[in-house]
């Protein structure tokens, strides 16, 4: 019986020991299942953008070229008034999220709006989280005179996304109210012809595509 007793307790030992081992190799499983599915952290965090902390002296030296079918438009940035708008600029830029976007907004004798990410032939996902970041109001001393780009928003406070117009008319009534930060330097008959297509009240019946926005060092120094 002793022997029986002893072999009995043994073999109880064994059994304990395999389900812990056996318990132990489904958690390390799952656990790597886990890892293996995991999206990395970069990507949960979102990568950084060209001008992300850029101080406003390198961005001052930067002009965007934005290109379309009636010709180019090219920007010169005006960062001592507004950082933080011209800073989302030409990360827009950069990154190409404003490639294939269109004009989708003109008032006649006023303003071409661009800048709605949705209207971009690659729409989607990434680019939907991309418009709904919010940039603080900057305005500032500029005024809204012919050739100058300022970011668009709804009447709260806070609220520019990613939407920008380029002035083709005077805008008094919006100084002090806008973040203007850019202003064009070569180009601005281009946005004429694009702030005279037919309209459905401020619609385009046939929206200018932005063909690509491409950033790089001004041409000339800024004021000459």
């Amino acid at each position: 019986m002793k022997i029986n007793f002893l072999s009995f307790l043994f073999a109880l030992i064994g059994i304990a020991a395999f389900v812990v081992s056996s318990s132990a190799q489904s958690g390390q499983q799952t656990d790597a299942a886990k890892k293996a599915n995991a999206r990395p952290a970069e990507v949960l965090a979102g990568a950084p953008e060209p001008f992300d902390g850029a101080p406003v002296e390198k961005m001052a030296t930067q002009c965007v070229s934005i290109e379309t079918e009636p010709g180019t438009i090219e920007i010169e940035m005006i960062p001592e008034i507004a950082p933080e708008s011209v800073r989302g600029f030409l990360n827009l830029a950069a990154t190409g999220a404003l490639d294939t976007t269109t004009f989708s907004r003109v008032v006649k004798g006023f303003i071409i709006q661009g800048g709605n990410l949705s209207t971009s032939e690659k729409w989607g996902v990434e680019l939907s989280k991309r418009m709904s970041r919010k940039l603080p109001d900057e305005p500032g001393l500029v005024k809204h005179v012919r050739g100058i780009v300022a970011m668009a928003r709804p009447e709260e406070a806070n609220s520019a996304t990613t939407n920008f117009f380029i002035l083709v008319g005077n805008g008094h009534h919006l100084d002090g109210k806008f973040s203007a930060f850019g202003r064009v330097t070569k180009g601005i008959e281009v946005a004429d012809t694009i702030n005279q297509a037919n309209l459905q009240g401020e619609k385009p019946d046939k929206p200018v595509r932005i063909n690509r926005a491409v950033v790089a060092p001004c041409k000339k120094q800024k004021g000459k």
